[in-house]
């Protein structure tokens, strides 16, 4: 998918960016992005979608597992939950886990396109991010001396 890293911030020109700013910096457009994607996912979407998806997210054990249930029984056996499984290093009973399968895949049964929906938004900010990079630079640095 996509990393919010060391060579995104050189892709974007801020790799000059001050170590100690890098990390608020990355998690600050994760947070718009997270923003961004869901104002646009939610478009079209109707109360009861919307309600659903809200209630995986708050990880609502109930709701999970009665979704899980109907839409994708065998998911232990599914490729994308083994993925999920090896790569976060938990069982496959966990609550955690479990929600976050869920919630990737309710996105991909009720918005098949939520993947192009975080790539263009992704590029939006990148492209944002890009004009604004001397400003950015430039809030980071210390302010002049007076001669």
């Amino acid at each position: 998918m996509f990393q919010l890293d060391d060579q995104f911030l050189t892709d974007v020109g801020l790799a000059g960016l001050p170590d100690d700013q890098k990390k608020p910096f990355l998690q600050h457009t994760y947070d718009q992005l997270e923003y961004k994607v869901g104002i646009r996912l939610s478009e079209g979407m109707t109360d009861a979608q919307l309600e659903e998806f809200e209630s995986i997210i708050d990880r609502k054990e109930d709701v999970i597992v009665t979704w899980l249930s109907a839409h994708v029984p065998n998911y232990p056996e599914e490729e994308v939950f083994q993925r999920l499984m090896q790569a976060s290093n938990l069982p496959a009973h966990d609550a955690g886990l479990r929600a976050e399968y869920a919630a990737t895949k309710w996105l991909e049964v009720n918005r098949p396109d939520y993947r192009d929906v975080v790539a263009q938004t992704l590029d939006e900010i990148k492209k944002e991010i890009t004009g604004a990079k001397d400003a950015i630079l430039g809030a980071g640095a210390p302010p002049a001396q007076a001669a």
